[in-house]
């Protein structure tokens, strides 16, 4: 069995990650596995990517490009919104030039593959929804908006007032070129995204399974919180709170602002209480939280996130959507409990008051009850425990891997049937 798993980026963003990780998993396994993307930053042979300098250099200006329509609508919001015109990235041609028994796409925008080619694919397509592109017309994150439901226009998130704007005009070429695939099985990361596309008017006939990213528990393991202080240099007489992301501080769908305000209700002694915060760098001006702060900047490795998410006592993650977060299940598999809002996929992994604590959607006093109750549980030690169990259980790598196989394995089987017909 040939798989190519097909994503923009190789491990740059949560996205990337995942694919990439589930890529070692079927490694591991003795699948034949290779990744395609048009943004490399290793030296894997099994990572495939245009070599030529001339086209290398070309592919880091497709984001940019692909953007231009939306640059039109000067309010929009500042989310990301992909309309994936952009011609001429040979990524199809690749694709079938490899000739894959399955291809299985992730994140596939930034200007990789224009929307229309997609039909293109010789293959059966198995596509993992890492947001709510794939069903909506551009935006990544729907937030409230249920536009999906029907043929998208009057955006929203392009703060847009006319029914025929770019939103409509990405959905209707969705549309069209969705129904030319009738080999295609969507993967709902998450109970709520699965539910969200089933549900939309572009995805809805087509077959849906539920499965979750993986993640390597033999990496992202407790360690020593002592060790895993002195290797970050962090106090060891403190209650420490994480929290992080990319661009942690400055996307406003990551709940910095949820995080600030809800800080300030703590009701713990704020001379036993530190934060630390990874993915953006120290402020020129404080940020106001009333106890000292420790910026870690960027963190690009596992070994590193691992002591990291081992040395704290409770992660929070106040993001406003969240489908099935990277770093909840990192640090619920090194046995830190996590807090956040009981919003999008949070509840497949965050059991509340066992492995952690939902807030009432965007309710900052209930996450600040939150990161109190975890801080002073007396069963802090079965809430840790319980967390590492539950990623043990429902998201190690080499049972995740199987289940892919096995639904790779199915595909496989239904195109071979299908093509005896013909």
């Amino acid at each position: 069995m040939k798989v190519l798993i097909v994503s923009s980026y190789e491990d740059s963003g949560g996205a990337a990650r995942a694919a990439n990780r589930l890529h070692r998993s079927l490694l591991e396994q003795g699948v034949n596995s290779q990744m395609l993307v048009q943004d490399k930053n290793s030296n894997d042979y099994t990572v495939l990517c245009d070599t030529n300098i001339i086209k290398k250099s070309f592919n880091k200006i497709r984001p940019i490009l692909d953007s231009i329509p939306v640059r039109l609508y000067k309010n929009k919001d500042k989310t990301l919104f992909s309309p994936s015109w952009l011609p001429l990235s040979n990524i199809v041609k690749k694709i079938n030039q490899i000739n894959p028994d399955v291809v299985h796409l992730h994140w596939i925008c930034g200007g990789m593959i224009k929307i229309e080619d997609m039909a293109k694919i010789n293959a059966p397509i198995v596509w993992s929804l890492h947001d709510n592109w794939a069903f909506t017309g551009g935006c990544h994150i729907k937030w409230e908006c249920e536009k999906y439901l029907g043929k998208c226009g009057s955006c929203p998130r392009l703060k847009s007032l006319k029914v025929n704007d770019l939103s409509h005009r990405v959905w209707k070429r969705k549309r069209k070129t969705f129904a030319k695939l009738d080999n295609m099985v969507v993967v709902g990361l998450s109970n709520w995204i699965n539910s969200c596309s089933k549900s939309s008017a572009l995805l809805k006939d087509k077959k849906h399974v539920q499965l979750p990213n993986s993640i390597n528990t033999d990496v992202f393991k407790p360690i020593d919180q002592n060790i895993a202080r002195e290797i970050w240099n962090l106090p060891k007489d403190k209650k420490l709170i994480l929290f992080g992301a990319m661009n942690a501080t400055s996307d406003i769908n990551k709940g910095f602002k949820e995080l600030q305000d809800s800080i300030s209700k703590l009701t713990i002694n704020v001379n036993e209480v530190e934060l630390v915060v990874f993915g953006s760098s120290k402020p020129e001006t404080s940020q106001g939280f009333g106890f000292k702060t420790h910026y870690l900047g960027y963190i690009y490795d596992d070994v590193s996130l691992t002591a990291l998410f081992s040395a704290v006592d409770v992660m929070v993650v106040p993001s406003i959507q969240e489908n099935l977060s990277n770093s909840i299940m990192e640090s619920l598999s090194c046995s830190t409990p996590v807090v956040g809002f009981n919003i999008g996929g949070n509840s497949d992994m965050v059991v509340h008051k066992e492995t952690g604590y939902l807030a009432n959607p965007y309710d900052i006093n209930d996450l600040a009850s939150g990161i109190d109750w975890i801080l002073g549980s007396k069963s802090y030690l079965r809430i840790a425990q319980a967390s590492r169990e539950k990623i043990l259980k429902e998201f190690d790598s080499v049972i995740v891997a199987q289940k892919y196989i096995d639904l790779y394995q199915e595909v496989i089987k239904n195109k071979q049937r299908d093509s005896s017909l013909i």
